[in-house]
């Protein structure tokens, strides 16, 4: 039986501003193991985000427990792409190795192998305003398994795409994430792209 790599249990987050408080979770527990894909389902502003932003240490929980393996990588897509307009694809593909001061010869090779393996290699030099709303979702995709995360965060990465790049993007990142072996949490408000996923 496989151990967890990461346990949530009886998370809460509440928000506080002027005018009182908003409770955008409550009660939330979960045990992930190694090469789990769970994929959470909800209409917009029921907390999905929020829990993946607390997990990837971007926000702060309120109450309950997040109980993790020792050094445990998380790499979090957002929903929109975030690339930035002045670097490369490679560049881009580079920049949380550049941040987390691992940007050495072996790990850029794997980088540039990520990029032959999912058919983005002919496009390294180029600017992200050169590539289609699905290519750039999948530089996005190739930046965050650069750092080699044990656990994926995908936020509705799909979501800014139409319906038919959606549904080739949302293919194209399941074999990636087979290929590749990683466990992967997934928020989505679309019932239908979660079917997707799993078949």
């Amino acid at each position: 039986m496989k151990n967890n790599i990461l346990t949530i249990k009886n998370l809460k987050k509440i928000y506080h501003d002027t005018k009182g408080e908003t409770l955008a979770i409550d009660d939330i527990s979960l045990d992930i193991k190694e090469k789990d894909f769970i994929s959470i389902v909800g209409p917009s502003g029921c907390g999905k985000s929020t829990l993946l932003s607390i997990l990837a240490g971007l926000e702060t929980k309120s109450d309950g427990q997040i109980i993790s393996a020792d050094n445990l990588r998380i790499g979090y897509m957002l929903q929109s792409d975030s690339l930035f307009p002045w670097r490369t694809v490679l560049e881009n593909c580079l920049l949380g190795l550049e941040i987390n001061r691992e940007l050495n010869d072996e790990n850029k090779e794997r980088v540039i192998n990520l990029l032959k393996s999912y058919g983005l290699y002919e496009f390294k030099d180029k600017y992200p305003c050169n590539l289609s709303g699905g290519m750039r979702q999948r530089v996005a995709l190739i930046r965050t398994l650069a750092i080699n995360p044990d656990i994926l965060l995908l936020d509705e990465p799909f979501s800014a795409l139409d319906y038919q790049t959606r549904l080739s993007l949302a293919d194209d990142v399941a074999n990636i994430i087979k290929k590749e072996n990683k466990t992967t949490i997934m928020v989505t408000h679309d019932l239908a792209e979660l079917i997707f996923q799993l078949t």
